[in-house]
């Protein structure tokens, strides 16, 4: 009892951060749950344990909306397709404050949509697919952790038409970073655990990135066979841009050298990597680009300033 009061001192000054951020996460689940246009009864088992973690707040807005409609929708042990479009629309009418802005609060239900994905501890390539397209859907969120990194991988798995045990498996290792798997009924925390020794997803480039070099600082890693470090550097300031060697809170472009690593591929690349992901888990606006990338738009920026010069003269 004595914990609860203590939790509930301290709600009353987080209490609203804090409710959007469970009601974002919840419309993640939903989301996730239903993904593949099937609600299996582990599937429900999580919705309930959802239910369960948050029962205590019963008596608080926005819960006393959401968890009578949640018990209502489970009360057969059926949860159809029309049932979460309610629960979801519901969803919609309470977050009527704004605590958080429209790219955080869309991370914050990515976090939930993985919760649901896995939340049968299984993944099915309808799911895969489904994912992808919420993803591209949700372009708003690209350079932000970890929407990037889950793009590139389900882009590189789908890239051949198959997708393998393995992949579902990695992919399995990697959601589950971002599920609390003390708030989870299926979810094992051993089991994940071994799985993430043996699947290890790091220094994925951005698949498609959004780049722009005037103004902004890069830092190169890796080997090029198209130009030296030097010469890379060159054009990125000859095109308005700063280039740093060394990977720090300024850098927002981080170009990997293509030569031997195929495009948006899953690897480990070195320390650089290794800290511009730890600065991107840490909220970091920096973006991992491929090589061929960071080409191509320097290329893009070579003609638009070929058609500027053309329309002076």
């Amino acid at each position: 009892m004595g914990q609860y009061k203590e939790i509930d001192e301290y709600r009353q000054f987080t209490g609203p951060a804090e409710s959007q951020k469970a009601i974002n996460s919840f419309r993640g689940l939903l989301e996730g749950i239903v993904l593949d246009a099937e609600v299996n009864e582990r599937e429900q088992q999580e919705l309930r344990n959802w239910y369960a973690n948050y029962r205590h707040l019963i008596d608080r807005h926005p819960f006393s909306e959401i968890l009578p409609a949640i018990d209502d929708a489970l009360a057969d042990n059926i949860l159809t397709s029309e049932e979460v479009q309610d629960l979801l629309w519901l969803c919609e009418q309470v977050s009527t404050t704004t605590y958080y802005d429209l790219v955080t609060s869309s991370v914050q239900t990515l976090h939930g949509l993985l919760h649901g994905v896995l939340a049968d501890t299984e993944i099915n390539e309808n799911e895969i697919f489904q994912l992808n397209n919420w993803l591209e859907d949700h372009s708003i969120l690209k350079g932000t952790y970890p929407f990037d990194e889950i793009y590139s991988l389900i882009a590189t798995i789908l890239a051949d038409g198959v997708v393998t045990e393995d992949e579902k498996n990695l992919l399995k290792a990697f959601f589950a970073e971002f599920v609390d798997t003390r708030d989870s009924y299926n979810i094992n925390a051993p089991d994940i655990a071994k799985l993430q020794e043996q699947y290890s997803v790091q220094g994925i480039c951005a698949k498609d990135p959004d780049i722009t070099i005037l103004g902004h600082t890069f830092s190169f890693t890796g080997a090029s066979s198209r130009a030296t470090r030097n010469k890379i550097a060159e054009e990125i300031v000859s095109h308005g841009g700063i280039f740093n060697n060394s990977v720090t809170k300024k850098t927002e472009f981080l170009i990997v050298g293509a030569e031997g690593n195929p495009c948006w591929a899953f690897s480990c690349y070195g320390r650089k990597v290794e800290k511009a992901v730890a600065m991107r888990k840490e909220g970091a606006k920096i973006v991992i680009v491929n090589e061929h990338d960071f080409w191509s738009a320097l290329e893009q920026d070579c003609a638009a300033d070929a058609e500027s010069e053309a329309i002076v003269s």
